[in-house]
């Protein structure tokens, strides 16, 4: 059962149109200019180790997927954490900010703890998986040293959500392309060894991404103490009491919120063996077509944390018209960039295909004609996926994790998956059938999760929802 108080905090005096789209654009930026640099970091790795040989490149991609299973699932409960402070800050309640900020270092600090073991032991469980032994082994050895960028990574995403639940997304932008051009620096002296540094290979890849996390995390908590009305949440302040209430709660909205993520990550894993099976070109056209749909896709995810922040604040200070608002701006920003790069991705499918292959081998002209059709398929997609990426980022704002992950992963699984196999296989599409599979299945995600949006919206009274 949702709660808000409408006494504390008067609704904003402007509640236009015209301030509903500049907050969002203003609060957005940041966040998809962040998500944008973080993609970057991990090319910069892959492009890095790819120069070492195809079984260093073959071992951190598999490392980094591993780890970024592992972290996607835990940043859940990070993200849990924005409406609980964007709600509280909505109606003056500071020590609701704290109180949610606090715990949720608390669940991310178990949460690394408890999964260490699973990196720690990567090789075996990669050897038991059918992995290569050799790629195993260098994956093994990069997780042991990885493992220690868990908690900073994740801690890292718990104070991205204090400052954005307070609307100051800027810094996170700051700090994220901070971290990128550490992460370039380390990366050339250690995976090379340049500059008297020992040529460390895949260990100094490794070595690299604990120094980016931890330095990442130390920024955000050094800008947060030279700030005094942040400093005034005194966040660390008696860190060590428990405060069961808000750390269950933590809990119990980041769960849904982290099945979720991993229902549409392991959906794309899985759609890249189905691509695998029918053919080596099709999967190739397959990588390059989503490697364009995930950077269009920053954009309407960077929305979405806006939203749930913009919804957040107007729902916690009773503004009921101002969460609509704020609703209505954020899908609109996302429509109205889905048509343009959806205009793009129709006109131009060859020629951005091209950008990813030398076109002077011999198999580039079949790749090609299979990307092309890929890429224009990929319009309609990144609608759909950044139609239902918002609409959950909304329904977060109300803190309603439980209800939407159940109609996602309906979507994904039971409707994207079934009519993306159905299609490639019985009814002979091939690659194109299982992107087909996936408009229809995300498009029907799209359709549950602003059902269930507008429908909460629907009640009268905040405390209905």
């Amino acid at each position: 059962m949702l709660t808000a108080t409408e006494d504390l905090v008067l609704p904003p005096a402007d509640n236009s149109w015209r301030m509903h789209f500049r907050a969002s654009i203003s609060l957005g930026v940041p966040f998809i200019g962040a998500q944008l640099a973080q993609l970057a970091i991990n090319a910069t790795d892959v492009l890095m180790v790819g120069q070492l040989g195809a079984t260093q490149l073959a071992a951190i991609i598999l490392a980094t997927q591993v780890f970024f299973t592992v972290f996607i699932f835990g940043s859940g409960f990070a993200h849990a954490v924005v409406p609980m402070v964007a709600q509280a800050h909505g109606r003056g309640d500071r020590i609701s900010v704290r109180r949610a900020v606090r715990m949720g270092m608390w669940v991310v600090l178990l949460y690394s703890v408890l999964t260490a073991p699973i990196l720690w032991l990567a090789e075996p469980i990669l050897l038991l998986a059918g992995q290569a032994p050799d790629v195993a082994e260098l994956a093994g050895e990069y997780l042991r040293i990885a493992q220690w960028a868990m908690f900073p990574s994740l801690l890292f995403l718990v104070f991205r959500a204090f400052l954005g639940g307070l609307e100051r997304a800027g810094v996170i932008l700051y700090v994220t392309l901070s971290t990128l051009v550490l992460n370039a620096a380390l990366c050339y002296v250690l995976i090379f060894g340049h500059f008297g540094f020992p040529a460390l290979g895949l260990t100094g890849a490794a070595i690299a991404a604990v120094g980016v996390a931890i330095f990442g995390a130390a920024l955000t908590i050094g800008y947060i103490d030279s700030r005094a009305e942040l400093n005034g949440y005194e966040l660390f302040v008696r860190f060590w009491r428990a405060d069961w209430p808000v750390f269950f709660e933590v809990v119990r909205l980041g769960i849904p919120i982290s099945l979720t993520i991993l229902a549409e990550v392991s959906l794309f894993t899985v759609a890249s063996l189905l691509m695998g099976t029918i053919g080596t070109i099709e999967l190739a056209a397959h990588g390059i077509a989503l490697q364009f749909a995930s950077m269009a896709f920053m954009i309407p995810l960077g929305l979405a944390q806006a939203g749930t922040i913009r919804v957040g604040h107007a729902y916690g200070s009773g503004d009921m018209l101002g969460v609509r608002r704020a609703a209505i701006a954020a899908l609109a920003l996302g429509c109205g960039f889905a048509a343009v790069s959806s205009a793009v991705f129709a006109l131009f499918p060859r020629e951005l295909a091209a950008l990813y292959l030398d076109t002077s081998r011999p198999d580039a002209a079949k790749v090609l004609a299979f990307a092309g059709p890929l890429i224009v398929i990929a319009g309609a997609f990144q609608l759909m996926d950044g139609l239902q990426a918002i609409a959950a980022g909304l329904l977060r704002g109300l803190k309603d994790t439980t209800v939407p992950m159940i109609l996602a992963m309906i979507a994904y699984w039971p409707i994207g998956f079934l009519c993306a196999w159905a299609f490639a296989f019985p009814l002979a599409f091939g690659g194109v059938g299982v992107w087909f599979g996936f408009v229809l299945g995300l498009g029907t995600a799209a359709l549950l999760l602003n059902w269930r949006f507008f429908r909460l919206l629907g009640s009268r009274t905040p405390a209905r929802i």
